[in-house]
């Protein structure tokens, strides 16, 4: 559920470029605007869903009997996919060049064929003539995408790059937190210990309040080793890491805690976003509230409102108020997918030139149509998921 209405609400918000009059509180703050909108809280609620489904994963393939070694090689694996998919999605932020092969809309077609090629969870083949169909579509999709990389270029005649985008950055903040639990399993005490690792660097990294100098706590000089090892495995300024322990915590915290009654959990949610919300308005003395900087005052905030979303979504579960999330449900259950469907309609718009009237882009009235686009990319991705037409890394 929670997945699910984050994915809802992201294709919701990533809508507006094509709408005009927006409230500023819906938007993504600016650089350096000390702001929070409703675009910036979206992501990283998306990096706490994920971060509390790590450890179910994991456990899940213990559960089954899988070795430790084939985890890890499913945490790397996984990893690779979403860095490989956030690299198509990244140079095509850059748009198509006039001498590239095709157009920005033919290119994310192509796109969304190869990763479905290539990623799709087919059914278990029933005989050999399925099983080969299988790896003619892998190979097919593989295909593809190699096409694109070859001949992409961008409008400044640049070519396919390593160019990341948010699947990237939820790939790398996957792979470390994954192998945190991998070694710490299942110990509270070590997760929360290496959570308030990323968090001290992020309070040591982010730079200060201009009143402050502008600088960061800790400045080591440019090239430092320090600053290496953190780019090498792309953890920034910690943040992002720190969003998703934040999310493995609430899983596990909440498994050891199942027995208990709804009004305790309740009561402890509440606390607990108190908590982080007092120590936000604390930090927030010291740096502003920002997305694009991944300030410690928006990780503080983010966790506080993933924290009681989920409780109110378990509020919901327990008393059975579950009808109102089935149209929302492929959402949730075919994320992946879901995240990629828009760019199939974007594609359309772009290779037949068909653009929404005027009327329909201004105010309210393009809020309702970005609100009715995201329910109608989710029911497509049911419609697909019934199909047999689902990713999976």
């Amino acid at each position: 559920m929670l997945r699910a209405i984050t994915m809802f609400t992201m294709i919701f918000v990533n809508d507006f470029w094509k709408i005009h009059d927006v409230p500023h509180w819906l938007e993504h703050a600016a650089f350096a605007e000390d702001f929070m909108g409703l675009a910036d809280v979206v992501f990283p609620c998306f990096l706490f869903a994920v971060g509390m489904s790590i450890p179910y994963a994991i456990e899940r393939r213990y559960a089954k009997g899988l070795s430790a070694e084939s985890t890890v090689g499913h945490i790397l694996s996984r990893t690779l996919s979403l860095i490989v998919m956030g690299c198509f999605l990244g140079n095509s932020e850059a748009r198509v060049g006039a001498d590239a092969p095709y157009s920005i809309g033919v290119y994310w077609i192509l796109m969304v064929v190869g990763i479905i090629g290539v990623w799709n969870l087919y059914p278990r083949p029933a005989n050999a003539l399925q099983r080969r169909l299988i790896i003619a579509a892998r190979c097919l999709g593989g295909a593809i995408l190699l096409y694109l990389i070859f001949t992409f270029r961008n409008t400044q005649g640049g070519v396919f790059s390593p160019h990341s985008s948010i699947l990237g950055l939820i790939g790398w903040s996957y792979l470390v937190c994954a192998m945190t639990y991998f070694f710490c399993r299942n110990s509270i005490k070590r997760i929360a210990i290496a959570w308030g690792v990323f968090m001290l660097i992020s309070i040591a990294n982010t730079p200060l309040r201009e009143c402050y100098g502008g600088l960061p706590l800790l400045s080591l000089g440019e090239g430092h080793f320090y600053y290496g090892m953190l780019s090498l495995l792309h953890i920034g300024n910690g943040s992002l890491v720190a969003l998703t322990m934040s999310g493995m915590l609430l899983s596990l915290i909440s498994a050891r805690l199942m027995q208990r009654s709804l009004q305790w959990k309740i009561s402890r949610a509440a606390i607990t976003s108190a908590a982080f919300v007092l120590l936000g308005f604390i930090a927030h003395r010291f740096w502003i509230v920002g997305k694009i900087e991944a300030t410690p005052v928006w990780v503080f905030y983010i966790i506080a409102i993933s924290v009681m979303l989920y409780t109110v979504l378990h509020c919901l579960a327990e008393a059975n108020i579950t009808a109102w999330f089935t149209p929302l449900r492929p959402a949730g259950t075919a994320t992946l997918t879901c995240y990629l469907m828009p760019y199939l309609f974007y594609a359309a718009s772009s290779i037949t030139g068909i653009v929404l009237p005027d009327v329909l882009t201004h105010g309210i009235i393009g809020i309702a149509n970005c609100l009715c686009f995201s329910l109608v990319v989710i029911t497509l991705t049911g419609i697909l998921q019934r199909l047999n037409i689902k990713l999976k890394v």
